[in-house]
């Protein structure tokens, strides 16, 4: 009778023993997030490779997975196909693929100004807008195109006629070899790629879209609307959040930590500390509520002055219906502020 008691209290211990094992392994199981980048490993995407490497996403029960972008890679198709969860976008192309059947919606927005410029040799003869009639103007396409296709019909310019455009690269080279008075550049990049190939500022004039009145939001994080009725994903990635606006915010306050931390990322080799740094700093430009209560939030306002911009396209407008407020959604930042 004995052996019998001791034999189950010796599977009683077994049990109990092997269900903390299972209890401490479940409590330190980290959730998977897989985040979609729209481009290669650079300072644009300092924020989220900063969380990385400070231990942020993995302080909040995080196993994020950052996945570079390229240019054959398609963010709206990588999150379509169900490999990411949520993706770094454009508004624009956003909007576009939700108006054909791809239903993200930003959850957050990162760059609260825009970035996007032409850039044009004076030499070409262009001083203002008005120049820009019978000039061939480099631009990116795949999704970044609509800004400047809006820019151009509120102009009254069409292409073949009044303008030519060529359909550039992620170079700058159009500009460099004279084969376009303007291309398409971003301030924290492709800008300092052409001084840095040896052309004057003074010998540019440059075009901010946002000074332009045709900017539209970027860098803005979006997931598919249906996740949002699912309340583990929403609270998963309000961690991914609160995470990410951690490292975007130590990124700003610390562009040559973060530019070090950029480099270490980028398998390629071809990222510089000192080219990173020159682009965070730029970066910083366009995130005017890092270090605020209001990081990542998405201004209605900003939100509806985009919609309007890509539906005033004359006979080519971006969208053609307006998404009302159902491409935007504040229920995951909000729970990210509630910790």
């Amino acid at each position: 009778m004995k052996k019998h008691v001791r034999l189950s209290q010796c599977l009683t211990a077994a049990a109990v023993a092997m269900s903390f094992a299972f209890g401490s392994f479940t409590a330190h199981a980290q959730e998977k997030v897989t985040v979609q980048l729209k481009w290669v490993p650079q300072a644009q995407f300092a924020g989220y490779y900063v969380a990385a490497a400070k231990g942020y996403y993995k302080a909040e029960g995080l196993d994020v997975t950052i996945k570079p972008g390229g240019p054959d890679i398609s963010p709206v198709q990588v999150i379509a196909g169900n490999n990411a969860d949520i993706v770094v976008n454009w508004m624009p192309d956003a909007l576009a693929a939700r108006e054909a059947g791809v239903p993200l919606v930003n959850v957050a927005q990162v760059f609260d100004r825009s970035g996007l410029m032409l850039t044009c040799k004076k030499a070409s003869g262009v001083a203002s807008p008005k120049d820009f009639k019978g000039k061939t103007l480099g631009v990116w396409f795949g999704g970044n195109e609509y800004p400047f296709l809006n820019w151009m019909s509120k102009l009254g310019y069409k292409q073949g006629t009044d303008i030519k455009v060529l359909k550039q690269g992620f170079n700058v080279d159009p500009l460099l070899q004279n084969q376009a008075a303007c291309v398409s550049t971003m301030i924290y990049n492709e800008y300092w790629q052409i001084v840095d190939a040896g052309i004057k500022e003074s010998d540019l004039v440059t075009f901010f879209y946002e000074d332009q009145g045709v900017a539209s939001l970027e860098d803005g994080l979006y997931v598919m609307e249906p996740k949002l009725k699912d309340p583990a994903f929403v609270a998963k990635m309000a961690k991914f959040l609160r995470a990410t606006f951690k490292g975007w915010n130590e990124a700003v306050k610390d562009p040559e930590g973060a530019a070090k931390i950029v480099v270490a990322a980028d398998t390629s080799g071809s990222a510089t500390v000192p080219v990173q740094k020159r682009q965070m700093e730029n970066v910083a430009k366009l995130i005017k509520t890092a270090n605020t209560p209001k990081m990542g939030y998405l201004e209605p306002a900003a939100y509806e002055r985009t919609v309007k911009v890509l539906m005033t396209g004359g006979s080519s407008p971006v969208i053609k219906k307006d998404p009302g407020k159902a491409a935007m959604s504040h229920v995951i930042w909000e729970a990210s502020q509630k910790k």
